[in-house]
């Protein structure tokens, strides 16, 4: 016999807490959230919150090994006991029965087990039947392994594992220039690895402004990162204590051997979609993810996807508003659409890669009349011997309104996340040149490059 539910969750991460939470608060529903593997999903777990802890840990030991003796304070070397570091990490995290009790303690029900669709309104969990007129899939994603020639047999560690690890690797090959291998790469430099970071595509973080993500990359070099883009990753094999690996370059010249003790994968996602048996209930997928529609409805009547699994933006921030976005669009009667205008965004190296609305090239491709203005420094780069920054504004020549926010400085996320909102109401660049701004400060840098456009 089949229990029944206004509202099945599938899946225990932030997209999937988000929605069933606010079914269950604001609409007096009924759920049922299923989890196979990991409550409370990557974020918390082996993601965000713990590679982010690392990230200081990072710059702590950066800071105090560079940056003080300037200062003339003797506090160094440093050295990192990465055993110690994990066991730290791992203290700031909730544990399993934890997660399952704040959301029984929520009015949730709560099931461990997989979910398999057996229709379109009903889903298998171990021995037992649910049944809802309204399912939300909100699984995650996974590591995407890319076909490489012995990459099996010679090893990898990809975000979960590297955050495992107790001894520090003498050299480490990141494959991938997006927010994860940069964050990685500097991680481990800092920690005292050896490190090449690696990518296919023309350049690290494709998907941020092309003068930002110069300037970002110009940093990471200029900190002993070698960084080679417009490569392909061949072969790895296992060569006694290390891996030797075969990279080739994308213009056709030579290939070239590298010999490193690690190989770390951060070249992309895959959405996790097996053993759902989406089939079964009519949802039509890619292999990007789940096909969503801007009120994040899948093909299937009653079906919602949210988060990593469905084919769009994997952000944490992203994830939870679908889902809030789904969850209204099943229960109430305004029918909200998702809208990603002026998404604030950060690559949290050091120095950060801030981000809000559109690029430069983006908003050229969309038809604006674009004007930009810039800036790169501020005094308190000063203070921290940071060397490398932009604080950048993409705007309309004719109106001024600012249509993006580019910024490569420590703090980046939180200067240009403010601005977010501001964008949405229209803010325009002579706004930015009139503002009050605090001195000294890092956010000081976008309103000197506001005053040079006007």
């Amino acid at each position: 016999m089949s229990e029944r539910f206004d509202l099945i969750v599938i899946g225990g991460g932030s997209a999937a807490r988000d929605g069933a939470l606010m079914a269950a608060r604001r609409h007096g529903a009924r759920v049922a959230i299923v989890e196979r593997e990991r409550w409370g999903g990557s974020c918390p777990n082996i993601a965000c919150s713990p590679t982010k802890a690392y990230l200081v840990a990072a710059e702590l030991v950066h800071d105090v090994n560079h940056l003080a003796p300037r200062m003339g304070i003797d506090a160094g070397p440093a050295t990192v006991d990465l055993a110690r570091l994990h066991a730290w990490k791992e203290t700031l995290k909730l544990a399993q029965d934890q997660w399952i009790a704040s959301l029984r303690d929520a009015g949730l029900e709560t099931f461990s087990d997989e979910a398999t669709f057996v229709g379109p309104h009903a889903v298998r969990v171990g021995d037992r039947e649910l049944e809802a007129e309204r399912i939300l899939v909100a699984t995650g994603s996974r590591t995407a392994v890319p076909p490489v020639e012995g990459l099996d047999e010679a090893g990898w560690i990809d975000h979960i594992s590297a955050l495992e690890l107790t001894e520090t690797p003498e050299s480490l090959l990141v494959v991938g220039g997006g927010p994860v291998g940069l964050e990685f790469g500097q991680i481990f430099s800092r920690l005292g690895s050896k490190v090449t970071i690696v990518d296919a595509v023309d350049r690290i973080c494709p998907a941020s402004d092309a003068e930002a993500s110069a300037v970002l990359h110009a940093a990471l070099e200029d900190e002993g990162i070698d960084i080679t883009t417009s490569v392909f990753v061949q072969s790895a094999r296992r060569d006694g204590d290390a891996i030797t690996v075969r990279i080739a370059p994308r213009d056709g010249s030579d290939p070239y051997e590298l010999r490193v003790e690690r190989i770390l994968l951060a070249s992309g996602r895959v959405p996790n979609l097996e053993g759902l048996n989406l089939e079964a209930a009519g949802v039509e997928t890619t292999k990007m993810g789940i096909t969503v529609d801007e009120h994040m409805r899948t093909s299937a009547e009653g079906i919602w996807a949210a988060g990593d699994v469905s084919a769009g933006l994997q952000l944490t921030p992203v994830a939870q508003y679908q889902a809030r976005v789904a969850v209204a669009d099943m229960f109430g009667s305004d029918r909200p659409t998702v809208d990603y205008w002026a998404l604030p965004t950060a690559i949290f190296t050091d120095p950060e890669l801030g981000g809000a609305g559109l690029s430069e090239a983006a908003a050229r491709e969309q038809g604006h009349d674009v004007a930009v203005a810039t800036h790169d420094a501020v005094k308190r780069f000063q203070f921290v011997d940071e060397r490398h920054g932009l604080f950048k504004i993409v705007f309309d020549r004719g109106t001024g309104r600012v249509l993006g926010l580019h910024v490569v400085s420590r703090s980046a996320g939180d200067v240009v996340q403010g601005f977010s909102a501001a964008m949405r109401l229209g803010l325009t660049v002579d706004d930015v040149a009139a503002m009050h701004h605090i001195f000294p400060s890092f956010g000081e840098g976008l309103k000197a490059a506001a005053e040079q456009a006007a």
